[in-house]
């Protein structure tokens, strides 16, 4: 049968959520504690996060033997073999169509700072900052709401090819002596919340404006050439035109692996490596 379960974790401890070969992650722990009570199953976790990223709630779920009727029971039995630092708060059953990645409508990320000097009981979760500009970031936060390019807002190295994301909504409020950043998005790129949040204290800091952050939201580059070979890895759309018309159109990788022009096709062939190539 397929469960869904909701688990909270310190990943403070932890590589990140998704399981590594060599890694010492969340998801690897959770299938440790299944296979201890004679549980072979595959983990489908709504999400990933990145190292020393914390849940209130991450969502996944599993295939789990009919027999285990008794989700208290369940619960209870698996968080005695999961370390403190992982706990699983509700299990229930759902439709076999379940997917607990591509079934989610959404997903939220807090980030918390504070002007109040940390503890070492809070150190983990709270970043220190010397001074808070409320009203500036309030605004600032705000230019994240919508569909955006996030390429530089996301680590070097992701294997993502489509950089979009769409930002539902964002807030900036004040919780007793804690600030929160608070996104509500329907996916997010690798560590795009730290990149996010670090522009935004640039700002707080006076050292970046809010003109620069729409700047980067907003960056669009047109790159001229004949040499297909200078762009394939970092175009994304391409326009292939002759005679100032344009003959074929569309993601770079689609059009250079299935070109329907022969123009395209001949600038495919020939590169400046060709000094024999003249059309």
């Amino acid at each position: 049968m397929n469960l869904k379960f909701v688990v909270a974790y310190d990943g403070s401890l932890f590589q990140g959520s998704q399981k590594q070969p060599n890694g010492k992650t969340v998801e690897n722990e959770l299938l440790k504690a299944f296979e201890n009570i004679n549980i072979k199953t595959q983990i489908v976790l709504s999400g990933r996060t990145d190292k020393e990223v914390h849940s209130s709630g991450q969502v996944f779920n599993c295939q789990i033997p009919s027999y285990w009727e008794d989700f208290f029971k369940l619960k209870e039995i698996l968080n005695k073999n999961l370390p403190t630092s992982i706990k699983i708060k509700k299990i229930s059953k759902v439709d076999e169509s379940f997917h607990s990645r591509f079934s989610a409508k959404k997903r939220v990320y807090r980030y918390l700072i504070t002007t109040k000097e940390t503890t070492p009981f809070n150190d983990k979760f709270i970043t220190y900052v010397k001074s808070v500009d409320e009203k500036l970031l309030k605004k600032a936060i705000k230019e994240f709401i919508g569909v955006h390019d996030f390429k530089y807002f996301h680590k070097t190295g992701s294997d993502k090819e489509n950089t979009n994301r769409e930002i539902f909504d964002t807030k900036f409020y004040k919780y007793k002596d804690i600030y929160v950043f608070k996104f509500t998005a329907n996916s997010y790129l690798r560590s795009q919340i730290r990149l996010m949040v670090g522009f935004l204290l640039a700002i707080n800091d006076k050292k970046l404006t809010i003109e620069d952050l729409k700047k980067q939201l907003n960056i669009l580059i047109l790159f001229v050439t004949h040499d297909i070979e200078s762009i394939k890895d970092i175009c994304e759309n391409i326009v292939i035109l002759k005679n100032g018309e344009i003959v074929e159109k569309g993601l770079t990788k689609d059009v250079l692996s299935s070109p329907k022009d022969e123009y395209t096709r001949s600038l495919i062939n020939s590169t400046f490596k060709n000094k024999d190539f003249r059309i």
